[in-house]
Formats: structure tokens, C-alpha cells, sequence
């Protein structure tokens, strides 16, 4: 099946070098696009044998990065969009008083919070979501007697974990590591469905069981920062508070009854959030609506652009590692030079499926340390197909492991400095959080790769 004779050249190693680098880099919590930069130049030097071909591989492979994330920037941006006009309109607010009205204990609240958090998350992405769910939501489970803490990890766990990780309604994450892994996001969603739910339930089940004591510890007094006035509610706030869950319970609806999928899924959500938003900006501002949509798109895709620029370079350098190889250094190139590393292990090193599993959850928590979880999507989705095409392992499941553990550490709920957000909203130390959520985290990695290694 594949070439024992496979003869490595320099290319092979400049590649290994820049994989490594990047890696003590983000290790380092340092920004790696330079890096990546660097390497992308001496790959194009090294592959085309020419200063020009340097020069030009990095602008290629930077554009094909472009085109291949460019649908995810635009879904983020429309949605961060709609965020934006529904909190500008006090929608938001009015959203999530039938939320509170159910919190009666501390340990009901943690369950009801946890569950809110995933629920916008997952439609509009954990950074609206803890603005919105923290400013809203917070001081009514403090009233009902839940830590501060415990409150913070509710929120980091549910949102920046599960809903982040998993991604299925705007599919940011599945689509990334697809990309890189040369498969479609349905195959990550669902071939990988059953390591996302064994994470997200045994991750939080390990949390609640591990801090009963505290959930239920009320703190008498709190500051609660970023918490925002209440806007002065009218029929426009009213009126968009019931048509926006009813617009996006009709794109569920639609979807499951003419089997609505992948990227064909992902513009039925992009379509609904921008005409959703069209409709908020007219009924709120009306003849100032025009200027209110300008403002509203330009704000979406400054967020999108802001989270997406580091993560376009990085996967430039590690689409070469793939398929992508062709398209950006041309057709001389049929074969990712990470596929080669693969081929070449696979015949000179004691490599299996479970050990590449491993591997894959290592990894993928490597890449997280930086803080973003995104940006190491690229490599443990390269990596995914080049494991699983060396060791005959599922690509799907490889990719789904690395881009869970990705996730979880930097997206994030281990690394301090991925927590900053839910901490400052909570008004508790992110070292506390990450100590806290750390014992969890690990339980539910370790019960992953057990059920990952059944499904390889």
C-alpha cells in the first residue's frame, strides 16, 4: 500500500523542524504566525528551489487557508452580528428570564446555568454567550445560593468545553479539523459524536460530583463585574425575543425533516442570523436600520477576523502537511509531507492505532496551551489523516480525539489564561478555575481514549 522505500529529503525535516517549533512556541505561550511564516518561506525556497517560489508559497498557502475557513468566518461573523442587535435591543435580557424563574437551589442552578450557557453557546459561540449569560444570568444563581466559583465553571465547562468542542450548529471547530484532516465535517460530527458526548457527561458528572460541597456553599456577598444595565424593554426587544428561538427552533425543524447537513446546515443558521438581525435592526431603529446593519456586519466580522487571523497562517503552514500541498505548491507535490512522515513511520517505528490515539490527545493539548484551542486544529487534524492512513485508524475519530483535547485545554478550562473572560465575569481567580476544572478535565480525557480505542 504504500512505498518502503520512501526516501526523506530536506523538505521532510525543514517541515518536522517548523511542526516542533510551533509547537515549544505555543508551549511557551507565545503567538506562533511568525513562525509559521518563517517556515512557510523556507518550505517554498527549499520545495521550488527558488527565492520567488519562497515568497510565493506563503501568499498561496495563506490563501488557501483563506478559502478553506472562509465559510466559518462568515458564519461567526453573522452570528456575533445578531448577538450584537439582540443586546442593543435588551432581547437578550428578556430571553433569559424564563431561565431564571426555575432556580431554586444551588445545585439546580449550577445544572440550569450550565445548561443555558451550552444552549446559546452553541448558537451564538461562548464569547457573546458569557457577556450574555454572565451579565444576565449570574446574579440571579448567586441570589439562589451557587458559589461564585462553582458558577464560573458551570459556565467555562458547559460553554467553552462541550459547546465549543463539539460545535455542531455553527461547526467553527469540526470544520477546521475536517479541512486539515482531507475528510468532510459530517464524518467529524458524526463518527466522533460518541467521544463528544462520553467527554461532555463524564466531564461534567466528575465536576458536580467533585464540588457538591461547594456548588451548594452560598457566598452572602459578591461583586459581579460587567454587569449591565436592563435596557428599557419595548415591543421591538418583546417581539425579537419570541421570533429569534422560534426562527432558529424552525432551522432545527427544517433540517431534520429534509435531512440538512454539513455546510448546507451551517448556511440555513448564517442565513437565519442575518436576516433575523435585518429584521431587529428595522423593528428597532427604523429608518436608521440601514446604518444599524453596516454597524452591526462590520462589528461580526472584526470579531470573526480577530479570532480567524492567527488560525488562517497557522493552517497555512500545516495544509501543507496534507492534500493542500498541490494547490499551493503545485502539482509536482501529490502528497503531504506529513503524509511521507506517516508513510515512513509507519514502516521504521513500532507505531499503532492506540498509540496514535495517544498521541492525538497529547497533542491536541499541546496546542491548546496557547490559550485558543483553535489554532492547533490545523496540526491535529494533519496529523489525523497521517496517523490514520499510516496505523489504518478512523481519520474521523483521530481528528474528533485531537480536537477535543484541543478545546477543552485552550478554548479553554485548563490554561489560566484561556479562562480570563468567565473568570472576570465571576469575580474569582483563573488559577482557582483552572485548579478546579482541571481534575474533571482529565477524567473525561481519560474516559475518551478508553471509548476511543473501542471505536478505531
Amino acid at each position: 500500500m504504500f512505498d518502503p522505500y520512501l526516501v526523506l529529503t530536506p523538505l521532510h525535516y525543514i517541515y518536522l523542524i517548523g511542526v516542533i517549533v510551533i509547537l515549544t512556541v505555543m508551549v511557551l505561550r507565545k503567538d506562533t504566525p511568525l513562525v509559521c511564516i518563517l517556515f512557510l518561506f523556507l518550505l517554498g525556497l527549499v520545495g521550488l528551489k527558488s527565492l520567488t517560489g519562497g515568497i510565493m508559497t506563503v501568499f498561496n498557502a495563506i490563501l488557501y487557508a483563506s478559502r478553506e475557513f472562509m465559510d466559518i468566518i462568515a458564519t461567526i461573523a453573522l452570528v456575533t452580528a445578531l448577538s450584537k442587535c439582540l443586546k442593543d435591543l435588551g432581547s437578550d435580557y428578556l430571553m433569559m428570564i424564563p431561565m431564571s424563574k426555575v432556580m431554586k437551589t444551588p445545585s439546580l442552578t449550577w445544572w440550569i446555568l450550565g445548561g443555558t450557557m451550552l444552549l446559546f453557546s452553541l448558537f451564538l459561540w461562548p464569547s457573546p454567550s458569557v457577556a450574555l449569560v454572565g451579565a444576565i444570568m449570574l446574579p440571579l444563581a448567586v441570589r439562589a445560593g451557587l458559589d461564585p466559583l462553582a458558577a464560573a465553571m458551570a459556565m467555562n465547562l458547559f460553554g467553552h468545553g462541550i459547546a465549543l468542542s463539539y460545535d455542531f450548529v455553527i461547526q467553527g471547530a469540526p470544520s477546521i479539523s475536517a479541512a486539515a484532516a482531507s475528510i468532510t465535517t459530517d464524518e467529524v460530527l458524526i463518527k466522533g459524536r460518541p467521544l463528544f458526548l462520553v467527554m461532555g457527561i463524564v466531564t461534567v458528572a466528575s465536576a458536580y460530583l467533585l464540588n457538591r460541597s461547594e456548588i451548594a456553599a452560598c457566598c452572602q456577598e459578591v461583586h459581579i463585574q460587567n454587569a449591565e444595565e436592563h435596557h428599557e424593554i419595548g415591543i421591538a426587544a418583546i417581539t425579537m425575543a419570541i421570533l429569534t428561538p422560534l426562527f432558529f427552533l424552525a432551522d432545527i425543524l427544517l433540517m431534520l425533516a429534509f435531512d440538512i447537513k454539513g455546510g448546507d446546515a451551517t448556511s440555513m443558521v448564517s442565513g437565519t442570523a442575518v436576516l433575523v438581525m435585518c429584521i431587529g435592526a428595522f423593528l428597532g431603529f427604523g429608518r436608521h436600520s440601514l446604518e444599524k446593519v453596516t454597524s452591526y456586519a462590520t462589528d461580526g466580522f472584526l470579531f470573526a477576523i480577530r479570532i480567524f487571523a492567527p488560525v488562517i497562517i497557522i493552517g497555512a503552514f500545516f495544509f501543507l502537511g496534507g492534500g493542500g500541498i498541490t494547490s499551493i505548491m503545485g502539482d509536482q507535490f501529490q502528497r503531504g509531507i506529513m503524509n511521507d512522515w506517516a508513510i515512513w513511520l509507519a514502516h521504521n517505528v513500532p507505531l499503532n492505532k492506540y498509540m496514535a490515539a495517544f498521541f492525538q490527545l497529547v497533542i491536541g493539548g499541546l496546542t491548546g496551551l496557547d490559550g485558543s484551542g483553535f489554532s492547533g486544529l490545523p496540526l491535529t487534524g494533519s496529523l489525523a489523516h497521517t496517523f490514520g492512513t499510516a496505523v489504518g485508524a478512523s481519520v474521523p475519530i483521530l481528528a474528533t480525539l485531537g480536537q477535543i483535547s484541543a478545546i477543552f485545554v485552550g478554548g479553554g478550562t485548563i490554561v489560566p489564561w484561556g479562562l480570563i473572560p468567565v473568570a472576570a465575569i465571576c469575580s474569582v481567580n483563573p488559577l482557582e478555575l483552572a485548579r478546579k476544572n482541571l481534575p474533571p478535565v482529565m477524567i473525561g480525557f481519560l474516559a475518551t481514549f478508553i471509548a476511543a480505542c473501542f471505536l478505531l
